[in-house]
């Protein structure tokens, strides 16, 4: 584990950025940045379109570490190059930024209100991939879609079983259970999931070191708790589907949590647009997220 990424990320300001859309949320990302179906005939071709897209963002002169200090990359932007770097090396020698990977093989079938992550086949492979494109740290997503204490209780063993993997193979794991926003009893179920990452610290032994990416909460301050752990190296928020100013609004309200936006921060950007017009649009992007995320 880089000691001087660890650094970064538990003491300095900034948000991490999420550059991680899969094949599932590809199409929709390129569409939002003005990129339809039509402009590319495979998935091949889709992924070499998203990657330009996250090359002229990292390539901003806005994206820097004074406000940014994490990128979560997919596994093809990792093992893509930019100006001769595979992307990790970039953001890192060159930006100052840590990078992290997107490890998960998307979502199963919704069974008692959540929808676990499919089973990581190739986990062991993909990390010693990681490790050799000198990743500092993991991602992966399952998602919360009604209150059911069964499945929420699933899917944050699942998530720490990976976690405890992934930590042992040298990285510090983002724990992400999301929280569907259209959720009906969505603060209720925040409730529970927080008593249940909770109570999965406290069993956990004191040299773990874990991130967690949460949908922003009902309840103000509601994550809070976690930081009472010292396994816990940073909280981090979602946009999950809110605008990038609700989002921003909601972030505000919740000490010591920073943004890791995927929507929120590409919001706005198109493809015509030109050099200058694209820049200012990312650079007003990035310094409002940063403005509302709280450090302290």
């Amino acid at each position: 584990m880089n000691q001087e990424q660890l650094q970064r990320i538990r003491d300095d300001k900034g948000f991490i950025a999420a550059l991680d859309q899969s094949g599932g949320s590809t199409p929709k990302a390129l569409e939002r940045y003005g990129v339809m179906e039509d402009a590319y005939k495979n998935e091949e071709e889709m992924f070499d379109c998203i990657h330009k897209m996250r090359t002229r963002i990292i390539k901003s002169p806005s994206f820097t570490k004074e406000n940014i200090i994490g990128a979560i990359l997919f596994e093809k932007t990792m093992n893509s190059k930019i100006d001769g770097k595979y992307t990790g090396d970039f953001l890192w020698e060159d930006k100052g930024i840590v990078p992290f990977l997107k490890v998960d093989e998307g979502l199963a079938e919704l069974k008692d209100g959540v929808q676990l992550m499919k089973p990581i086949k190739g986990l062991d492979e993909r990390l010693a991939s990681a490790k050799e494109h000198h990743i500092f740290g993991t991602k992966m997503r399952s998602v919360i879609k009604e209150y059911d204490e069964k499945g929420i209780d699933e899917i944050v063993q699942q998530q720490y079983e990976y976690a405890n993997r992934i930590f042992e193979a040298g990285f510090v794991p983002i724990i992400e259970p999301e929280v569907d926003i259209h959720a009906e009893e969505k603060e209720k179920i925040e409730g529970y999931l927080k008593k249940a990452l909770v109570r999965e610290l406290e069993a956990s032994d004191k040299d773990k070191v874990y991130m967690f990416k949460l949908t922003l909460p009902e309840e103000k301050d509601l994550y809070l708790e976690l930081y009472d752990y010292p396994q816990t190296l940073k909280v981090v928020a979602l946009s999950g589907g809110y605008t990038r100013e609700e989002a921003n609004r909601r972030l505000q309200e919740n000490k010591k949590i920073v943004a890791s936006f995927s929507r929120g921060l590409t919001e706005s950007l198109m493809v015509n647009q030109s050099e200058e017009e694209f820049d200012k649009v990312l650079k007003d992007s990035i310094e409002s997220i940063a403005k509302a995320g709280n450090d302290e």
